[in-house]
């Protein structure tokens, strides 16, 4: 069962004991497709190019967060995701509930499932990943706070990389729209530990 936190996530689901947790958010993506349809009136962020963003119709349905081996531990002792600075308005868009994953770009393995238990924002800790050159600022100050959803195997990149949206050769862009995010989160239901 789904645990509900503050705040409005279209990723909380009613309190219904029969449902299970993956037909939550497949219920939740329903009605944020359903309302993005019906021309809600949603606010993106334009800090990225064009190819790295979603389309100004399609709603984000999940995030990929990025790091190395190094900075891996950090992420997850401090159950916090970071990005640069460029990314800052893009993970503004995160709103508690929403599913996230990590991608380890050295084990070239994509970790889940996560959970936003905070808005996406800048400096949530400016102390993590502090730069060396510049203390008590972040070298990722595009920050929201995250929590172990689903403990599950990690995702080789040739079963994962199909499902996302590729831009400049195997780059491929962080925001999820919603069919992405509930085909990452299949993939991550066959997977669990």
């Amino acid at each position: 069962m789904m645990n509900t936190i503050s705040g409005n996530s279209i990723w909380q689901a009613p309190d219904l004991a029969t449902m299970d947790e993956h037909q939550m958010w497949r219920n939740a993506a329903g009605r944020l497709s359903s309302d993005i349809n019906q021309g809600a009136d949603h606010k993106w962020y334009k800090t990225l190019p064009p190819g790295e963003m979603l389309p100004r119709n399609e709603a984000l349905g999940g995030y990929i967060f990025v790091c190395n081996n190094e900075t891996m531990q950090e992420d997850l002792r401090r159950q916090l995701f970071g990005l640069p600075q460029k990314y800052k308005d893009s993970v503004r868009a995160i709103t508690p509930g929403l599913p996230l994953f990590l991608y380890n770009y050295t084990a070239h393995q994509l970790y889940g499932v996560f959970q936003a238990v905070s808005f996406g924002g800048s400096n949530i800790d400016p102390t993590a990943w502090e730069d060396k050159k510049c203390r008590g600022e972040s070298r990722f100050p595009a920050q929201v706070r995250i929590r172990m959803k689903k403990k599950c195997k990690p995702l080789e990149e040739d079963a994962f990389r199909p499902i996302l949206y590729h831009y400049d050769g195997p780059k491929f862009r962080l925001q999820l729209s919603v069919p992405e995010a509930l085909a990452l989160l299949d993939l991550f239901k066959e997977e669990e530990m």
